[in-house]
């Protein structure tokens, strides 16, 4: 019987310790990559991060600034690079990420010269409106819209005009502030309308006088008092409907609620 051939178990072993020698050499050589931030101070960080957002090249920004932050955690480079990065964020569109950097240095930071400048980022990462978002809101069940984040903003926008009146940034607060305003209000007033339609005239009511409570100097007044007297009107309540229906009246003239 002819036995199979074998191979020579010598030169078997010296092929395999070539090519192990030979895989961890590649593999050091992957694993050496050159940091070329190696010595670096957090000037060189920055400077290089603002190269990036001055080339909107956020994720090139964002990489930079968290490497320094990991690096040079304080000192006034590192809270600039906070505020960059949290800018960046908002241009990347993470805006979750962006909300989170504002607020995390505004509670650093609160006496900082610079927190008006992220409580502004942080309203503008909890809302940017799209075209035609406001329609969007009605739906089939305006109620089931999630608008916390616009009501976040709201209040966000709020406490940097109380805090900061002579802000750079409360001339432009307070414009979008009067959006938000209108925004929610009239998703109050959807709202309102939905349960009217439902015939639940007690939670129509109730959400059409929070438009009148919170947001009296929106545009959706008007709505809110035509819901409101129609709803005392089917709920046999003449005396509720008479006095909604006056101040109405004396507002909104021309109202069409009033024909």
């Amino acid at each position: 019987m002819v036995s199979p051939l074998r191979p020579n178990a010598s030169a078997l072993m010296r092929s395999l310790g070539t090519l192990l020698i030979s895989l961890t050499l590649v593999s050091c050589s992957v694993l050496e990559v050159k940091d070329e931030t190696a010595g670096w101070n957090a000037d060189d960080f920055l400077n290089e991060g603002q190269k990036h957002m001055a080339a909107s090249d956020w994720p090139s920004a964002i990489t930079t600034y968290r490497k320094m932050l990991g690096r040079f955690p304080y000192g006034q480079n590192a809270e600039q690079a906070q505020l960059d990065m949290a800018y960046a964020y908002l241009k990347n569109d993470e805006l979750a990420l962006a909300v989170s950097g504002a607020d995390q240095f505004i509670q650093m930071h609160p006496t900082h010269p610079n927190v008006d400048y992220a409580f502004y980022l942080k309203g503008l990462a909890l809302f940017q409106p799209p075209e035609g978002w406001i329609d969007a809101l009605s739906g089939v069940n305006p109620a089931s819209n999630d608008i916390a984040p616009v009501q976040e903003a709201f209040l966000v926008y709020q406490e940097l005009i109380n805090r900061f009146p002579e802000s750079r940034y409360t001339a432009d607060a307070k414009k979008r502030l009067i959006y938000i305003i209108n925004v929610l209000a009239t998703h109050e007033v959807q709202v309102a309308s939905y349960y009217y339609g439902l015939g639940a005239d007690v939670a129509a009511i109730n959400r059409a006088r929070n438009v009148l409570e919170t947001y009296q100097s929106s545009s959706a007044v008007e709505d809110a008092l035509g819901i409101m007297m129609n709803a005392y009107a089917r709920m046999g309540l003449a005396d509720l409907r008479d006095d909604t229906a006056r101040v109405l009246r004396l507002n909104f003239p021309d109202s069409r609620y009033l024909n």
